[in-house]
């Protein structure tokens, strides 16, 4: 955690509370834009949002500086969506292990990485039908350029969890995409 933080963090448990105003500005665009990722819904991510903040500031004293506050955070608002999801469970698409393994790496990362707009539509399309599991993850690595140890500690996993999931997501995804190519 960097000394700003910590000293932030100092003068809000000292009474300062005008102070948590700081992690507002400087992380609430951030986790916004997970949780919205997650949820598929900028109205329920307004509020899972607020909410992450809240937990953050009522349990700012269990805060030790193991990890930087950002990550802290990250991991609130992750259990925030997912106790949310746990009221609201969405369908979700799954594949056969032996589908996984006729897709080469290759042929996953050459779908996603087409510049073309075909691709990139099609590509939206896939993500929208990931889990909220899935969408933190890709959020997370890839759009946050979170790390494997930061996604570690916010989702709770081992790190080769999370590097076995990211390999799956990619697959997913390009089985995603085909399946919508052929409507």
């Amino acid at each position: 955690m960097n000394s700003k933080e910590m000293h932030i963090t100092s003068s809000v448990l000292t009474g300062k509370t005008e102070c948590f105003s700081y992690f507002l500005d400087a992380y609430g665009q951030q986790i916004f834009n997970l949780i919205v990722r997650m949820t598929g819904s900028p109205e329920d991510a307004e509020e899972l949002t607020q909410d992450s903040f809240m937990k953050a500031f009522e349990h700012l004293s269990s805060f030790n500086g193991n990890s930087s506050f950002s990550t802290w955070l990250y991991r609130i608002a992750y259990n925030t969506k997912l106790s949310a999801l746990r009221k609201k469970r969405k369908e979700e698409q799954t594949f056969d292990e032996r589908v996984w393994n006729t897709i080469s790496d290759t042929e996953a990362e050459q779908a996603m990485d087409a510049d073309d707009e075909k691709q990139i539509l099609l590509l939206k399309k896939a993500l929208e039908k990931l889990t909220a599991d899935e969408q933190a993850l890709v959020t997370l690595f890839y759009e946050e350029e979170k790390t494997v140890a930061d996604i570690c500690y916010i989702l709770h996993l081992t790190e080769s969890n999370v590097k076995v999931k990211l390999h799956r997501i990619r697959k997913k995804l390009y089985l995603l995409m085909k399946q919508e190519d052929q409507l």
